[in-house]
């Protein structure tokens, strides 16, 4: 686990900026499961959740945690199969992937695993 004191300056302003994005996603999006009709606010929410996915999984879970609230894991249960669910689905694997693209890959080594030190 890291905190705070652990990230080098770089790392802190990517993830703030990160973090930036999925507040702003999350306040341009609230109420999106009201709105079937609105495929964009699905796919922006499914972004933003796939960036806080990607940056729990590659260890900064911690920062997320202390700084958003996320949405729930099933927040679109009962949706998947509807093109606003598929729309939802592709955001988290785009959000994801540009994520990694950002921050690289996980870099492990003994005495810091969960760490990565690709950015």
């Amino acid at each position: 686990m890291m905190d705070d004191t652990s990230y080098t300056e770089e790392q802190l302003a990517v993830l703030q900026r990160l973090l930036s994005i999925v507040d702003r996603l999350y306040q341009e999006t609230a109420g999106f499961l009201e709105h079937g009709d609105n495929q964009q606010h699905w796919y922006n929410r499914g972004y933003a959740n796939g960036i806080i996915r990607q940056l729990t999984q590659s260890g900064y879970w911690t920062y997320v945690e202390d700084n958003i609230i996320p949405d729930a894991e099933n927040i679109i249960a009962g949706h998947e199969f509807w093109a606003w669910g598929r729309a939802y689905q592709h955001g988290i694997e785009m959000g994801m992937k540009e994520t990694r693209d950002i921050i690289g890959p996980i870099q492990q080594s003994s005495g810091s695993a969960g760490r990565n030190g690709a950015f």
